[in-house]
């Protein structure tokens, strides 16, 4: 491994920010080295030998996972914006007769507030990585009913009876299914 090619990554300023500015933008260790020039093998080595190496690129990688955090925290949460319009707008001029004399038509320039609602997949992702406790997937344990000897389970699902049927409602079903099953 040449150590000129590390020094000239790490003493110019210039080409520090670039390692930093890749990291930031998302960019893999095999695409830096690609855009370096070397090997992902060689760049790892150089960040197991050169702490600048391996500062630089952790700093723009923490950068840019902050950023995302912060959008996701936003995403999950909602939010409010303020977004430039453009109205186009009438002037009519009526004259002493109450009879229209001149009519313009104009474009002008203004701000709507539009409310982003809280996005529910953002929500879950965020609440199953941060509290994976009380959010995790579970689960659903089937009954195994082997009465009838194979051995097959199912589900049974409970529903709310809505109390505010009305008696003929019930006579119809009632009619439809006479025994009840």
């Amino acid at each position: 491994m040449a150590r000129g090619k590390y020094q000239e990554w790490i003493s110019d300023p210039d080409k520090k920010i670039l390692l930093s500015g890749w990291a930031r933008d998302g960019l893999t260790d095999e695409e830096i080295a690609k855009n370096i020039g070397i090997s992902r093998s060689t760049l790892s080595e150089w960040k197991k030998k050169y702490p600048d190496i391996s500062d630089t690129l952790k700093k723009g990688k923490e950068i840019v996972d902050k950023e995302v955090e912060e959008s996701l925290l936003k995403k999950a949460k909602g939010y409010t914006v303020k977004l430039k319009k453009t109205f186009k707008l009438k002037k009519v001029t009526y004259g002493a007769t109450g009879r229209k004399e001149k009519e313009e038509e104009y474009l002008e320039v203004g701000e709507d507030e539009v409310h982003i609602p809280a996005d529910t997949l953002a929500i879950i992702f965020w609440l199953k990585n941060r509290m994976p406790d009380k959010w995790k997937d579970r689960k659903i344990e089937m009954a195994r009913d082997s009465s009838d000897g194979e051995g097959g389970g199912g589900l049974l699902i409970l529903a709310d009876v809505d109390d505010s049927l009305e008696n003929e409602d019930m006579e119809e079903a009632e009619e439809a299914d006479p025994d009840g099953g």
